[in-house]
């Protein structure tokens, strides 16, 4: 009895206590079939630095579907749940999360100038339970009208989309507007809110005699990007995107940041506060990758001679 009362207690001595369960919350503005391969990256990221979903960490996604009102449900929600941290994507979403919880830390898996939109004090210090990146997609509307212009040629009047909910939409209207009066060239916003006015905006511009467009890297057009590029066509309008996958679908081109990069990032930033690090301590960071896409075949389509100084900057030729 003595033998087998020490091997018990050994036995049970030897047992690992079990694994804490983390809980993780995921808010998005899109449907998960738009962002599927992003929280694939996400998840990845996590697995990398021994975060399992299923296993050591649960992850309870909330997706409002291209619908902005249902962020602010769905935000607190998530603290209801109360998880750890809330991993939020698109500036909206953001926004969403800030106001529903001051001391949840939330992770900005990408948003457009943070200071500016008054989500942290500043990008070294945040302060407050926010930090992650930065995507620059409203900072790049310059660089995205400079490629686009010498894509199509010699250009007088170019156009921007702009979502109307988009808190962000304002910081790409400034950027692109003081881009356009250095360049010599007659801007044009256009403001748009559903898949109707998409069509009305994109018919307008071509009566208006618009030579190009930019559709900036705003997570509201990607449920929309099959409508959008097959109307650019159809009305032989060149346009410029933000998001590689919409050239992926036929548009002309897209120049932006490597978005799977942001979500891989994002990740580490989860790892480190789930291991006590405090968001107000964590600087946001910026896009170190950006890349250039061509659909050489849709620009053949619409008649362009594309300079091969442009094609040779190229990160990839869809062709």
């Amino acid at each position: 009895m003595l033998v087998l009362g020490v091997l018990t207690t050994t036995s049970a001595a030897e047992t690992p206590p079990p694994t804490k369960v983390r809980l993780i919350g995921f808010l998005g503005f899109n449907v998960p079939a738009v962002a599927h391969h992003h929280v694939g990256i996400f998840r990845t990221g996590l697995r990398e630095s021994g975060w399992i979903d299923g296993q050591n960490v649960t992850i309870e996604f909330r997706w409002a579907e291209g619908r902005y009102e249902r962020l602010a449900d769905m935000a607190a929600e998530l603290v209801r749940l109360r998880v750890e941290v809330i991993v939020a994507s698109g500036a909206a979403a953001v926004l969403a999360a800030k106001r529903a919880t001051t001391t949840i830390p939330i992770v900005m898996a990408q948003i457009s100038d943070p200071v500016a939109l008054g989500v942290v004090a500043s990008l070294s210090k945040p302060g407050g339970n926010l930090t992650g990146i930065a995507n620059l997609h409203a900072e790049l509307a310059p660089k995205q009208l400079e490629l686009l212009r010498e894509a199509v040629g010699s250009v007088s009047r170019v156009a921007v989309l702009l979502s109307t909910q988009n808190p962000g939409a304002e910081l790409i209207r400034r950027h692109a507007k003081h881009a356009m009066a250095r360049l010599g060239v007659t801007l044009q916003t256009v403001e748009v809110t559903d898949a109707g006015t998409i069509e009305r905006a994109i018919v307008a511009l071509k009566r208006d005699r618009v030579d190009a467009v930019l559709v900036p890297g705003d997570p509201f057009f990607l449920p929309h990007a099959r409508q959008i590029v097959g109307l650019a066509v159809q009305h032989r309008l060149p346009a410029m995107y933000g998001w590689r996958e919409v050239v992926e679908m036929g548009g002309l081109m897209a120049y932006g940041p490597h978005v799977p990069e942001l979500f891989r990032r994002a990740a580490g930033y989860v790892d480190r506060i789930l291991k006590g690090a405090r968001p107000a301590d964590l600087p946001i960071e910026q896009p170190t990758k950006f890349e250039l896409v061509i659909n050489v075949k849709i620009a053949t389509a619409l008649g362009l001679a594309l300079p091969q100084s442009l094609l040779v900057r190229a990160d990839s030729l869809i062709e």
